[in-house]
Parts: C-alpha cells; sequence; structure tokens
C-alpha cells in the first residue's frame, strides 16, 4: 500500500476486465470508458500505483490495451463529506458479521462516498479485508446489514437470500390508514421508473410482496412493521407511498425532493429492524436485532 494511500486497504478495488478497443494504452481506454474521471486524475492514480493487475502488481499508464486482461483500480472521491453518525457491531464470529447501520451511511462506495460507508469503517475496525455485505441497504435506510468474514463459507449464507429462507423485519414511521384492515398485504410489479433511479408500479405479474401490520396507531403519524417476502430496490417505500402512507423523510416517493440531500436532511423513517434464519452451517435458529430506534 502507498504510504499517502490509507484507504486502499480499507476499499476493496474495482474490477475490469478489459473489452474491446482501440485505445493505445491503458490511459486512454479507461479516460474513454469513464469520462468523469479526467485525465489528470488517472495519470495520478497510475502514478500512485492505484491501478493494478490481478496479481497486484501497478501497471504503467502506457501499459497497452489487452484485450481480456483484468485491471483493479480504486475509487477515489475528492472533497468526500464525512457522515458523523457511527456504525455498531452487533455481532460476530468466525462466519459472519452483524452490523447496525445508522441514517446517511452507504454499504459499499457509490457515487460520492468511499471511505465514509459501512464496508470501508468495518473493514479499518476489524482488519479483515475479506468483508462482504450479504445484502444491501439504502444510504437512508437504517438497521441491520450481515456480513461474510471469510469466502470459504460466503455462498452458503448467500443462498439465503437467494432462496428467501431469511427473514426481514423492519420498522418504519408513515401517516395512519384508518381507512385499511390490517395485516395486509401489498404485491404488485415493480419495474425502474423516472428518472431512472427511482422504481414504480406497473401492470403485469407481481414480482414484491410485502406485509403491513401495525405496531402503533396513536396519533397521525403511525409505526408499522413491514415484513418484505420479496427484495426489489426500494420496495417497502413504494408500497407505503401506493398505500397512501408514504415513509416520513423520503425524498423519493411518490414524489421526487432533490431537496432532500446530506446527514442534515431528514431523516427516512425506516429501520431494518431484525433478521432471522435457521444457520446453513449448524442449523441453529440465528436471531438478531438493531439497538436503533426510530
Amino acid at each position: 500500500m502507498h504510504p499517502s494511500d490509507p484507504i486502499t486497504g480499507h476499499v476493496a478495488a474495482s474490477r475490469l476486465q478489459l473489452p474491446p478497443g482501440d485505445w493505445r494504452c491503458l490511459l486512454d481506454g479507461l479516460c474513454a470508458r469513464f469520462p468523469r474521471i479526467d485525465r489528470g486524475q488517472w495519470q495520478d492514480r497510475f502514478a500512485r500505483g492505484r491501478v493494478r493487475d490481478a496479481q497486484g502488481r501497478a501497471l504503467a499508464a502506457d501499459h497497452p490495451w489487452q484485450v481480456g486482461l483484468e485491471i483493479h483500480y480504486f475509487r477515489e472521491v475528492a472533497d468526500e463529506p464525512v457522515i458523523p453518525h457511527q456504525e455498531a457491531i452487533v455481532h460476530v464470529d468466525a462466519h459472519l458479521l452483524v452490523a447496525d447501520k445508522p441514517h446517511f451511511l452507504p454499504v459499499t462506495p457509490a457515487g460520492g462516498y468511499v471511505q465514509q460507508t459501512l464496508l470501508a469503517r468495518l473493514v479499518a475496525r476489524t482488519g479483515n479485508p475479506d468483508l462482504v455485505p450479504l445484502h444491501r441497504l439504502d444510504r437512508l435506510t437504517a438497521g441491520l446489514v450481515l456480513f461474510s468474514t471469510r469466502p470459504e463459507t460466503r455462498d452458503a449464507y448467500q443462498r439465503l437470500f437467494r432462496e428467501r429462507r431469511i427473514v426481514k423485519t423492519y420498522e418504519a414511521l408513515a401517516p395512519g390508514l384508518p381507512g385499511l384492515a390490517f395485516p395486509l398485504e401489498r404485491r404488485s410489479r415493480l419495474v425502474p421508473g423516472e428518472p431512472f433511479f427511482r422504481m414504480t408500479e406497473a401492470p403485469g405479474e407481481p414480482n414484491a410482496r410485502t406485509r403491513v401490520e401495525v405496531i402503533d396507531a396513536a396519533g397521525p403519524f403511525w409505526r408499522y412493521r413491514l415484513h418484505p417476502e420479496t427484495g426489489r430496490k426500494h420496495q417497502l417505500r413504494v408500497h407505503m407511498a401506493a398505500l397512501g402512507a408514504p415513509i416520513c423523510g423520503d425524498d423519493l416517493y411518490p414524489e421526487l425532493n432533490p431537496a432532500g440531500q446530506g446527514a442534515a436532511a431528514p431523516a427516512l423513517q425506516l429501520l431494518a429492524k431484525a433478521l432471522a434464519f435457521e444457520d446453513p452451517l449448524t442449523g441453529e435458529p440465528r436471531h438478531f436485532s438493531s439497538g436503533l430506534n426510530l
């Protein structure tokens, strides 16, 4: 690791298998493929050894563009905002780590966040570069995230999510719905909407199912318990908005609100409260609860 480059050991490199192209060298090809990153920034990354081959060897900017070559590069963000909210480790063993994620903290590097992510923080705290999240939470959603701590047993736990053998329980604050009978199930077909990062309900075979229960119906804003039976992007947010009770603090549903930006914005009142499953290695029941509250 470069002595002036502390995050290299905390954030996994992005990987790219070079596609066909008539570029003379790596620098030309990467500038063409990632036009938002200027040439000077790529040159600086090469100079600091932040573009490497699959064996971890630093590559030169003038290295020939070789179709099929796998390169690893480390994302960087200038003036990355600091997320003041802290995560907690709920549980850790030889195979799993369970973290309690605060609002506003991304799980993995994306957009303007690299160091200020749950993954980078946990790798730095534990010294384990093999940590991999087994599922995702939106940046604005708080609560439990399950990580694999070792590659040898990772697939066994990933299958829990692929085969829907894990029970996820969320809590949300949203306007009351006195005209509806609970518990109820919302079923619909979710597809990408406009802009591209929003989802929308569309006609057709349902691909998203959510069970909605009421915990507390006092006052104008109720506390709900949500059980997603599927795991579509923004599923809970879309379903609650479609029922007429958008989750408090939601800047995407039912209407896009660009003003809801950054850690100073109102927190989305959605919490991944519990995870329960049968451990695929031991067969024992596992249950984890978030220490956070809305």
